[in-house]
């Protein structure tokens, strides 16, 4: 009845061993419908449900800070009465919102257990819990870059002449690291390179996806 969370820097390969790792041991992912669940108990429709997580999640500016704004991740429409006649209203769902029902979402997963879940907070949300594993997946800057720029390039097709392939992949992981960073530190005020938080960190750098998996798979077991 374990429950698997995995925090993984960008382009570090951390996608790819939750898949893997779901695979050997039969766990399914923890997805949107799960919230969707969550937000259909608090009487909010599907259709404004986001999974907030750290890949949706933007640093904010200085100005949002300064007034701290939230930021708003959804729109519903709700019918008023207006006079003789009734009319659509936008209605913002905030950021607080989606996080309380991501959060529910999540505590109801380590209920069913057997799951995987990557980010949105799962590793403090189920910190110290029985049965919960937390695992981090990191890499080295020339190893991420590597990866991500062969994606990028095979989805632009474009060659290194055309594009400084390198510097953009290099802007795109420090921009979504960052947002992890703020992520987890914002809204449950710690740091997400915490080695504490972890039962285990890989180095995908040194490790082969094979390994990295059968380690995640052995660490579960022991619990």
């Amino acid at each position: 009845m374990a429950i698997i969370t995995i925090s993984r820097q960008y382009a570090s390969g951390g996608d790819e061993i939750a898949d893997r790792v779901g695979k050997v041991l039969g766990y399914p992912h923890f997805d949107k419908s799960m919230i969707t669940q969550a937000a259909a108990e608090a009487g909010i429709s599907e259709k404004e449900v986001f999974d907030y997580s750290e890949d949706t999640h933007k640093v904010r500016s200085f100005m949002d800070r300064l007034f701290n704004r939230s930021v708003m991740m959804a729109t519903g429409r709700v019918l008023e009465s207006g006079g003789f006649a009734a009319y659509d209203l936008d209605v913002p769902l905030a950021e607080d919102i989606m996080l309380s029902l991501v959060q529910k979402a999540i505590q109801s997963a380590y209920q069913i257990g057997n799951m995987i879940i990557v980010g949105r907070g799962s590793q403090v949300i189920l910190q110290g819990k029985p049965k919960a594993v937390h695992v981090r997946i990191e890499a080295s800057m020339d190893y991420r870059i590597q990866t991500l720029k062969e994606k990028i390039k095979q989805s632009r097709q474009v060659f290194e002449a055309d594009l400084d392939v390198r510097r953009d992949a290099q802007d795109i992981i420090l921009d979504r690291d960052a947002a992890s960073a703020d992520y987890i530190k914002r809204h449950y005020n710690h740091d997400w390179n915490d080695v504490q938080l972890y039962h285990v960190v890989l180095n995908m750098a040194k490790l082969s996806t094979e390994r990295a998996t059968q380690i995640i798979v052995d660490l579960v077991k022991d619990f």
